[in-house]
């Protein structure tokens, strides 16, 4: 049943008014310092991208330098790795004649290792939260908020996810003492509906538990209950937000299901501020958001429930499995249809103002142009979040906040082993061929990115 209330605020905007919102936005980037970090290294990942088999190797490496014994061993694997590219230029020659001499590969090794290194900190904010809480005080004095995700989060065995809950513990613990000291933020300590926790923890139910299977998601609940219940409990006590992230579709009925489940509980009624993950790739993804607005109507709960709307980050795994299986695959599989899923997804959320806060969860320049203006009919600036990846969003990050918006970074914490997986994810997504910073470091028309899907 689609939710319906008796004044829901319109939130269709005219492309006139997506196309105001896109280009304050872009004015808003144009006027960023050209030589930036973040835009520097954008622009050599992009450089790399151009070269299908020179992305691939370095991608390799980037995946191999955490388990090499010494700098002489990250240059024989880049020599390696380079040595299979065939026709290549004159930049891939000396690379490899480099990492093969025996006089510079313990130079080249170490250059490499560093790249790497460097690399993973645009993406990563530190190895622990006591390396990374300097860094979040900082983007909260530039006015953006953060979410914490701690990686190596792979569980096997019950005492991996004791040891994940106890991480979660203890960075809320560790956030909730920093957190005080940070400087008053207005706009990201409040909203429509009133406080809005400094603190916010994303979370994955797989973590908890070692029997997160598809084919038995009350055994994965039951096995993670305990655990999520503990966290539940600690965000509520220390007025912190608590979010669930999503994983692949097999593990969706498992979470939703247990999230529900335990909030249902009275001692939940009142907080602690949570939040789950709607991927917009999914089709079924309108009808999924219906049952999240019912649920969180008939749920007596005062506190509203933050959506993160995400296109989504399985789209391989997902149509893999599916045609494995013999199964329609459960995603747009046209990129237009997912972006359209996606703004229809957004104006539902800022037509419930009454039961959610909605975080828009993209880098795409349309999509964010989209939710400004539909967040300008349905309430305002107070009416929406918007959320970018580390390394990803940077420029985005700044521009937005610069308009008055409410900007939360998703910040990952971990070791750069743990970190490898979710590093060459983000590279990935960086280097794709409708990234909108790829489109910033050429010479695109970027109005032609504000064209309705």
């Amino acid at each position: 049943m689609t939710n319906t209330i008796l004044d829901p605020p319109a939130t269709t905007p005219r492309e006139s008014e997506v196309r105001a919102a896109g280009r304050l936005l872009i004015t808003a980037l144009e006027d960023e310092k050209p030589l930036s970090a973040a835009r520097f290294n954008s622009m050599m990942v992009d450089r790399i991208s151009d070269h299908e088999k020179l992305k691939a190797a370095l991608f390799r490496l980037v995946d191999v330098t955490p388990m090499c014994r010494d700098t002489p061993e990250v240059a024989d694997h880049l020599a390696a790795l380079l040595g299979e590219i065939e026709d290549p230029g004159r930049g891939v020659r000396l690379m490899r004649r480099a990492a093969g001499s025996p006089v510079l590969a313990g130079a080249t090794g170490m250059v490499a290792r560093a790249g790497v290194k460097g690399m993973a900190s645009r993406f990563i904010v530190g190895e622990s939260v006591d390396d990374a809480l300097g860094e979040l005080a900082g983007m909260w004095r530039r006015g953006v908020a953060s979410t914490v995700d701690l990686l190596g989060e792979a569980t096997v065995t019950e005492r991996e996810a004791d040891a994940y809950a106890a991480r979660c513990e203890q960075t809320l613990l560790a956030l909730a003492a920093a957190a005080p000291s940070w400087p008053s933020r207005p706009h990201l300590e409040n909203d429509m509906h009133g406080p809005v926790p400094r603190v916010n923890l994303s979370v994955k139910v797989s973590a908890m538990t070692p029997n997160a299977r598809s084919d038995d998601p009350g055994r994965g609940a039951a096995g993670a209950a305990d655990r999520l219940l503990g966290l539940l409990r600690a965000a509520r006590d220390l007025d912190a937000h608590l979010h669930v992230d999503m994983e692949s579709l097999d593990l969706r009925d498992t979470v939703t299901g247990l999230v529900f489940d335990l909030l249902s509980e009275p001692e939940f009624r009142d907080g602690p501020s949570v939040g789950m993950v709607m991927q917009g790739y999914l089709t079924d993804s309108p009808e999924e958001l219906d049952r999240w607005l019912d649920w969180q109507n008939g749920s007596g709960r005062s506190t509203p429930l933050t959506v993160r709307l995400v296109k989504g980050a399985y789209w391989d795994h997902e149509v893999v499995e599916a045609r494995q299986s013999g199964w329609v695959p459960p995603v747009f599989t046209d990129r237009s249809a997912c972006d359209r899923n996606f703004e229809g997804l957004t104006r539902t959320l800022l037509s419930r103002l009454d039961l959610v806060r909605p975080a828009i969860a993209s880098h795409n320049l349309r999509s964010i142009s989209h939710a400004m203006a539909a967040a300008e009919l349905a309430g305002g600036i107070d009416a929406i979040e918007f959320q970018v990846l580390r390394g990803l969003g940077d420029d985005i990050e700044k521009a937005l906040a610069e308009l008055g918006f409410r900007v939360r970074t998703y910040s990952p914490i971990g070791d750069l082993i743990a970190g490898m997986a979710y590093l060459v994810r983000r590279l990935l997504e960086n280097t794709s061929n409708d990234s909108f910073l790829r489109a910033r470091a050429g010479a695109e028309n970027l109005d032609s990115l504000l064209v309705a899907p």
